[in-house]
């Protein structure tokens, strides 16, 4: 695993600045869990700990009037202006692949996904077809651009389900206007509404059809059907992390949002082998590269996705479980490591309800801690004790500063 080296600007703070972010991590009472939240059911000594030493409350990631992803709430917590800088999910995932984008391309995330079937009777069944396997996901995208892609298109292959479709030159077409909602909004909902909007670009309604029919063929083994592009925008350019914020930064991720925010910042990007988005990810080599970069570094955002995953299952057994492993495989070797070298802030980018299977806006639960820090009176980290503090960051992008501000004082 090899770690970037950090630029030589010198750090502002006194200490090291350290972001553990959760994927999807809050939510509401679970009838399951006897009304407790997966924050509330799992097991997490230490953040109770920090959050009863430190400062715990309440964070606005999403904008009003801005969809609840994981895109916009990250560009939040890593300190920029959603409303001022989001482009579209589909432009930062390709700047995680490090493709080139010309200003007048649009550019779609693409899942392979489950379907009952690619017609108006249809029902969105998985957004993941299963967690496809990254080989076979690769397979299948290759074959499609080989055989069905309309001209000026461009099909790139990322990781399991996560792909780029690059429309060339269609800022001023169809493709820039419609509105294709994310599959992982819609499980088991009626795909109608979506195909509407595909229609309104024939090119690409002509490759979504051509591609389910490819993919019904006898030697696709896989639980993929059907592609969805969404998410779609113009390139990406957000200001240069270390300029704007005179941090030496990286960011340590298993997806490729998180990295493309990374990347499109001017911040080092850390691949991590084993790191996977799930249950199963790579915990230890995440904290190792973390810990590296920090030998020099001043800032790192460790992310972990497999909260929201479960939240995306309805697997209230399996996200409490991922809570606890965050708590006792991120955030507790960590704090072990780093002490009183650190200042950590500690959130969720966005809720992900088991109830709805999807993101809400709702703000999320935070806590920072430091030595010496003022406590505010929590009794342990939750979404009930946040909001009970009283303390509240209505801007996200603004906590970034918050932080450091705390770190000085």
């Amino acid at each position: 695993m090899s770690v970037p080296s950090p630029s030589s600007s010198p750090s502002p703070l006194p200490r090291k600045l350290v972001f553990l972010i959760a994927d999807g991590m809050g939510d509401l009472p679970v009838d399951s869990l006897g009304g407790r939240t997966p924050m509330e059911a799992a097991a997490t000594p230490v953040m109770d700990r920090l959050a009863r030493e430190g400062m715990v409350g309440l964070c606005r990631t999403v904008p009003q009037g801005m969809a609840p992803g994981s895109d916009v709430a990250n560009m939040s917590l890593l300190g920029f202006d959603p409303a001022q800088n989001h482009t579209g999910r589909g432009p930062i995932e390709a700047a995680a692949m490090g493709l080139p984008v010309a200003p007048d391309d649009v550019v779609f995330r693409l899942n392979t996904v489950t379907v009952s079937q690619f017609a108006e009777a249809g029902l969105m069944r998985d957004y993941s077809a299963g967690h496809i396997a990254t080989q076979a996901s690769t397979a299948l995208v290759e074959k499609l651009a080989a055989t069905c892609l309309p001209e000026g298109y461009e099909l790139h292959a990322g990781v399991q389900y996560r792909h780029i479709l690059v429309a060339k030159g269609a800022a001023g077409r169809e493709e820039a206007g419609v509105y294709v909602r994310p599959p992982h909004d819609i499980t088991d909902q009626p795909i109608a509404p979506d195909l509407a909007e595909f229609r309104r670009a024939p090119a690409l309604f002509d490759f979504a059809a051509k591609a389910a029919a490819v993919l019904a063929g006898p030697d696709n083994a896989t639980k993929a059907n059907a592609v969805w592009p969404w998410g779609q925008g113009r390139a990406l350019t957000l200001p240069d992390f270390a300029a704007t914020f005179g941090l030496r930064g990286a960011v340590v991720s298993a997806v490729d949002l998180v990295k493309g925010l990374g990347r499109a910042a001017g911040m080092a990007v850390i691949d991590v082998p084993g790191a996977t988005g799930l249950l199963d990810t790579n915990y230890e080599g995440k904290v190792a590269a973390a810990l590296a970069f920090l030998k020099d570094g001043d800032f790192v955002f460790v992310h972990v996705e497999a909260p929201d995953e479960c939240g995306h299952g309805g697997d209230a057994a399996g996200k409490t479980e991922a809570v606890a492993r965050f708590d006792a495989r991120i955030v507790a070797p960590m704090v072990e490591a780093l002490g009183d070298d650190a200042a950590f802030v500690i959130a969720c980018d966005h809720l992900t309800p088991i109830a709805i299977r999807t993101h809400a806006a709702d703000p999320v639960p935070f806590l920072f801690w430091q030595p010496g820090v003022i406590p505010s009176g929590a009794a342990g980290f939750s979404e009930a004790e946040a909001a009970g503090t009283g303390l509240a960051v209505e801007a996200g992008h603004e906590l970034l500063r918050r932080a450091m501000d705390w770190t000085r004082s």
